[in-house]
């Protein structure tokens, strides 16, 4: 039961994400900064509220929010402050390089730096055993089709002028 629930909560994910820009074409006439505001209060504010109170058990919220150690809440925001930064640059990044190179670097550097950044923190030596040596690998493939498909995906754009300004950003 737990392996269905997973696939059901990824697909739920999966259409969350995927549906990220669909916002976009009904506000065409808002600037950018309007549109990132709206999103990010129902996003990071409304949104996380309101599914922790449909989730945890009736009245124990503010409970386990006050019994939490200060320490963990001050971290949790400075988390969350970094994410809305990230947040922020990622959709600049969609302004002023289109989807198409947007994504790429982003997904590019999300996926290098994630899975980089534990095993390296933690003090692994990822050139000593074949476990790191073939996770570098991976992450140099991966990190490859990503050039390879933002690259492919600009070309398109190039032999298509009208969609230069869809999925270029241009």
């Amino acid at each position: 039961m737990n392996s269905l629930l997973s696939i059901l909560l990824m697909a739920v994910g999966s259409m969350c994400a995927a549906s990220f820009y669909v916002p976009i074409k009904k506000i065409k006439g808002w600037s950018w900064e309007s549109y990132w505001i709206v999103q990010g209060v129902f996003s990071w504010l409304i949104v996380p509220v309101l599914f922790a109170w449909l989730t945890v058990p009736s009245g124990t919220l503010g409970d386990i929010v006050s019994g939490s150690p200060v320490t963990a809440r001050w971290w949790a925001v400075f988390y969350g402050a970094l994410w809305g930064v990230g947040g922020l640059t990622f959709g600049l990044s969609m302004r002023y390089l289109g989807v198409a190179l947007g994504q790429s670097i982003a997904l590019g550097l999300c996926a290098g730096i994630g899975t980089l950044v534990p095993p390296i923190v933690s003090g692994q030596n990822l050139f000593a055993d074949r476990a790191g040596i073939l996770m570098l690998i991976g992450i140099s493939v991966s990190l490859a089709g990503i050039a390879i498909i933002g690259y492919a995906e600009r070309l398109f754009c190039l032999c298509q002028p009208y969609l230069l300004k869809i999925c270029c950003g241009w």
